[in-house]
């Protein structure tokens, strides 16, 4: 499986002969509105570019999947992505609260249920996430993270943007991913608390895994202060080596299946 770090939550699977596009935030820099305020330097989003390569890495998309895309949340589905998907008239893999408000953006649209079901070659579980608490919880589209299991390959838990929750913590106790992908960047807004992991949780992660923890939502929003520097700084303290990557946009990490027992 090969795991493609396009910019923020954008990725690129790749496993067999398909090529998974997860959350296409496309614009160029500087295109979108910032999302914080209460700051003398206020930056407008993207704060980054997409990568050299991000056409030619693109032009080799077979199908979408979206964790969630409602309540303004561009950074998963901006009108960029929108666009793009719609004229190539690429397959949307969503969850059914999502299916109509993208069928409208013309899309083509595959909703998931909930529970393990079939997915191309494989397997997919939806795992609901909790997209921070309180009142600003109450205005987020809270989406889903999906855990992926294809033949030989390694299994993956992408899990979209949330925070460390005890169903998170058991279902990755649980299952044991051979890979985690998990948002790092602390994103919060003006006021409240983080709305998607950072540091300590994905260090408390790695507690309870075996697997590899891939770090992202990276260095590319104004409102996620985690850099890479301060996770690599941490992985190294912390002896965790090749358990903990934190790939630069248009890096590409490439992971086998655990040999059998």
């Amino acid at each position: 499986m090969k795991i493609t770090q396009l910019r923020n939550a954008t990725i690129l699977i790749s496993t067999g002969g398909y090529r998974i596009l997860v959350d296409p935030m496309l614009a160029p820099k500087g295109s979108i509105p910032a999302l914080k305020y209460a700051t003398r330097s206020r930056r407008r989003n993207p704060l980054v570019d997409l990568p050299a390569d991000a056409e030619a890495l693109l032009s080799t998309v077979t199908h979408a999947l979206i964790t969630h895309c409602q309540k303004g949340h561009f950074d998963h589905l901006d009108r960029a992505g929108s666009k793009w998907l719609r004229e190539r008239q690429i397959p949307v893999f969503c969850m059914p609260e999502d299916a109509d408000f993208l069928r409208k953006k013309g899309l083509v649209v595959q909703p998931l249920e909930s529970g393990r079901q079939a997915f191309l070659s494989g397997e997919v579980t939806p795992v609901p996430c909790t997209h921070g608490t309180g009142l600003v919880g109450s205005f987020m589209a809270h989406g889903h993270g999906y855990f992926l299991t294809f033949p030989r390959e390694p299994s993956l838990y992408l899990a979209g943007d949330t925070i460390l929750t005890a169903q998170i913590r058991d279902f990755i106790t649980w299952e044991q991913p051979d890979i985690c992908l998990l948002p790092a960047g602390g994103a919060r807004f003006d006021l409240g608390g983080e709305i998607i992991m950072g540091a300590e949780d994905i260090l408390a992660v790695s507690g309870i895994t075996k697997g590899v923890i891939i770090a992202n939502h990276l260095e590319a929003l104004d409102h996620c202060p985690v850099t890479r520097e301060q996770l690599t700084t941490l992985r190294d303290k912390q002896g965790l080596g090749e358990r903990l990557r934190v790939p630069d946009d248009g890096e590409t990490v490439v992971l086998q299946a655990a040999p059998p027992d």
